[in-house]
């Protein structure tokens, strides 16, 4: 069964999607991987396919959850990478969930969850895209996952985000999916040139202790402009996902162990 991965924070601007994506590519040159794009503005979508979300019309993870059958909705990427992609309509996930009219009366923070029961067979690792914010889209990318990865910029409202978005992912193990765990906080998009960006990493470390990876990710122009150039084909790839490397060895340590 594969493990589900999802990267939150309700801040925007944090690189889930860019870390999902090289995430999603990086395990997928030795695993089976899908990714599913839970965020309306469908940029892991746009990141991996290098193709507008609007190709996708009527074709996408809202689609799927609205059946609970993720099979209809999964495009090949390449052999090992395939994607559930997104568009602007899955921002009316909330107001479908509630709807009166709406036949599921499951519970309401299990619907990704469901919908993906049935495919988890046929992948190794599924990673979730969510979007910034703490409503119904994150709640179920967040009770669906096996482990969560708080992704932390380093920025004052980052920071306080961080601590908002940890207390939601006790809550929904408390309360909807006691099997998921917090793999660890990220700390990106730092710029070395910065002293407050030095200082809020130490911070960040100071009161998260072990909850932090050791890999710390600093900005570079190659990895900035992969939502240019993609990942196939890209004569700079190999230094766009240089850094994410170790991150991936530490994170599949934390995934294995919570496996284990």
């Amino acid at each position: 069964m594969a493990k589900v991965i999802t990267f939150g924070i309700q801040k925007g601007g944090s690189s889930k999607t860019t870390t999902s994506g090289i995430v999603a590519y990086l395990l997928s040159q030795k695993h089976r991987v899908l990714a599913v794009d839970m965020d309306s503005q469908g940029n892991l979508t746009e990141l991996l396919t290098q193709q507008d979300i609007y190709n996708f019309h009527k074709r996408t993870v809202f689609e799927a959850l609205q059946i609970q059958d993720a099979r209809p909705f999964i495009h090949k990427i390449t052999d090992n990478l395939h994607i559930i992609p997104a568009e602007d309509h899955i921002a009316r996930f909330a107001s479908w969930l509630y709807d009166s009219k709406n036949p599921y009366r499951g519970n309401k923070s299990l619907v990704l969850m469901e919908t993906l029961g049935d495919v988890q067979s046929d992948y190794d690792y599924i990673i979730v895209d969510t979007p910034p914010a703490l409503g119904e889209q994150t709640i179920n990318a967040l009770a669906a996952a096996n482990v969560v990865v708080a992704m932390f910029e380093a920025s004052k409202f980052c920071y306080s985000a961080l601590g908002r978005f940890l207390e939601t992912c006790v809550h929904v193990q408390e309360k909807v999916n006691r099997e998921m765990k917090i793999a660890g906080i990220l700390r990106c998009m730092i710029d070395v040139r910065r002293t407050d960006n030095k200082a809020l990493i130490e911070l960040a470390e100071e009161v998260y202790g072990e909850l932090c990876f050791d890999t710390v990710i600093t900005r570079t122009a190659a990895t900035g402009r992969l939502s240019i150039n993609g990942f196939e084909n890209n004569p700079e790839i190999k230094s766009a996902v240089a850094q994410y490397l170790e991150f991936i060895e530490e994170l599949m340590d934390r995934v294995n162990g919570v496996e284990d």
